[in-house]
């Protein structure tokens, strides 16, 4: 399977407690929030799809997700890595006071991931890799589960190519340090992470 992903996803407890069944978004803060990333904007809300087809939004979309504890964003945007990605990366990092917060942008077409890490507001980790390229960013500690993949580096192979998968570097951060288990899995406790609804918008912004 060929994901293609452009995710924010804050937390304030490990994420395997956060995400479970039975949670409902909070309308009025994921408005309250889409607002926040895009003050200048023309917003229209359009009714609740889930994270399943929210994870690759048109260029006119967003999607918000604000519950007890997470907020999620999917916005297209952040595949610029820009400075506007940046800033929304930025903006929703803050957005939960004392959450950790991950931003994971994967394309199977280019077949790269850019990943940030925030905590409590700061950004504490950035990694831009693709397969062609190897590594273009490697900023700041790297976290628990990105640490085997790159053994071979670290032993002093060649980053071009990269010695491993984008794809399955980005989704393993996101199994353990964003949603706390597959996205595509269903677990025991009958959740399913790609089943969470999102609010979603239309978005126009100023010329």
């Amino acid at each position: 399977m060929g994901w293609t992903v452009a995710l924010a996803c804050a937390t304030t407890g490990e994420p395997a407690e956060v995400f479970r069944p039975g949670l409902t978004p909070d309308a009025a803060a994921g408005a309250d929030l889409a607002r926040r990333l895009y003050p200048d904007a023309t917003l229209v809300e359009t009714g609740e799809t889930v994270l399943d087809f929210a994870l690759w939004p048109y260029e006119d979309e967003l999607f918000v997700g604000a519950f007890e504890g997470a907020l999620l964003v999917c916005d297209r945007r952040l595949f610029g890595l820009d400075d506007d990605a940046r800033r929304i990366a930025d903006t929703v990092a803050a957005a939960l006071p004392g959450a950790r917060c991950g931003v994971l942008v994967l394309q199977n077409v280019a077949s790269g991931c850019w990943f940030r890490w925030y905590e409590e507001g700061g950004l504490r980790r950035e990694v831009f890799v693709t397969s062609e390229d190897g590594v273009v960013i490697d900023q700041g500690g790297r976290m628990p589960a990105e640490r085997p993949y790159w053994t071979a580096i670290d032993d002093g192979a060649s980053d071009v190519p990269l010695p491993f998968s984008p794809e399955e570097f980005g989704l393993a951060i996101a199994r353990e340090h964003m949603v706390g288990r597959d996205l595509a899995s269903l677990g025991p406790d009958g959740f399913l992470p790609l089943e969470l609804p999102l609010r979603r918008f239309r978005l126009r912004r100023p010329a």
